[in-house]
């Protein structure tokens, strides 16, 4: 019996759709790989020859042979791109962040219910290797009563990059939407919704005109979580940050999935998705009466998981693995913080 085959259209080929997107469509036996927009370049079919290159948004919407569409442009044309592919009928996965304000992502998720169609943020860090391993530990419960979690995502970059949408002030703009809802949704999955949300946004790099900074407090009755992001981190620090009240667990960044995609390696293989050694996290911990130190294996990561979910929920209408409703409770925490960052104060959700 074959599968039942899910035609895709992707509305760019810049480094999400070279690099997160194109490669799991194309290993995944339920999806075809069938179209790109393509403003002027074509740059997808010296990948892809046998992809068909659109030239217009309206191209893709008239295809009633396409059945999913990818919305991996700007933020600040995510709502937009993401109501009239709806508008047509077909199934839609938005690129973070999901919108630019919780308005928007509540019509998006209204009209996807109205017309019965898949919606889904991608947000794909959930199955980085990094966070699956830090997933178990908390779940696994190894560390007693979990009490303080530090969530960080950092990079060095001290020159302001030419991605105008991300650089030039506007909807959607700054690191705060640009790495913010991977963190926010991170601590959602473990922790669910906060009480309340405490933010400091700031501007560090002298020629930047966006947020390059941001550290983000969490409330919860019992768990404080903290959630941080810099473009000014040379020597990276833990990026998972866990204490309980039977001890802790440290881990890097370690997920690899994107520099071997960057390098053009296809996810295939048993191989794919696992860190080296190097990056195994530490665990000093109380079990059993015992204490313990020692290091813990990382799980494998990936992303091609959040694909086969999302062709279970095109084709047998379960649960999609990232819902609009997740994606709103990002958007919401990213509203709060922007408040409690203008009002220096707490905003309750």
């Amino acid at each position: 019996m074959t599968m039942k085959k899910i035609r895709v259209a992707l509305l760019s080929f810049g480094m999400s759709g070279k690099v997160f997107h194109a490669p799991f469509l194309q290993q995944h036996p339920g999806f075809e790989l069938y179209a790109v927009w393509e403003r002027t370049k074509s740059e997808s079919i010296e990948v892809y020859p046998d992809i068909t290159i659109i030239r217009s948004l309206d191209a893709i919407l008239e295809d009633s042979s396409i059945d999913l569409v990818v919305v991996n442009t700007p933020t600040n044309t995510h709502y937009d791109y993401a109501k009239k592919v709806l508008e047509a009928g077909k199934a839609v996965i938005v690129e973070k962040a999901f919108t630019t304000t919780v308005s928007e992502a509540n019509t998006l998720a209204l009209l996807a219910k109205k017309k019965k169609l898949c919606l889904s943020v991608y947000q794909n860090r959930r199955w980085d290797s990094d966070f699956q391993t830090v997933q178990k530990i908390v779940q696994d419960g190894v560390l007693g009563e979990l009490k303080e979690v530090s969530i960080r995502f950092d990079r060095f970059k001290n020159t302001v990059g030419n991605k105008l949408h991300k650089e030039q002030p506007g909807p959607g703009a700054g690191l705060l939407n640009d790495l913010g809802p991977h963190l926010i949704d991170q601590a959602l999955v473990l922790f669910g919704m906060p009480e309340k949300v405490f933010a400091d946004i700031r501007i560090l790099r002298p020629d930047s005109l966006v947020d390059d900074y941001f550290d983000l407090l969490l409330y919860y009755p019992s768990v404080r979580v903290r959630l941080t992001s810099s473009l000014l981190v040379k020597e990276p620090l833990p990026a998972f940050v866990l204490h309980g009240n039977n001890g802790s667990f440290l881990k890097t960044r370690g997920d690899i999935q994107e520099a071997e995609l960057i390098a053009g390696r296809q996810p295939v293989g048993a191989n794919w998705g696992i860190e080296p050694e190097s990056n195994d996290g530490l665990l000093h911990t109380f079990m059993n009466g015992k204490e313990i130190k020692q290091t813990v294996r990382t799980l494998p990561g990936n992303y091609g998981l959040y694909y086969e979910k999302v062709y279970q929920s095109i084709i047998h209408a379960t649960v999609p693995p990232v819902t609009a409703e997740e994606g709103i409770r990002v958007m919401q925490i990213l509203e709060a913080a922007v408040k409690s960052h203008e009002t220096k104060a707490l905003v309750t959700l």
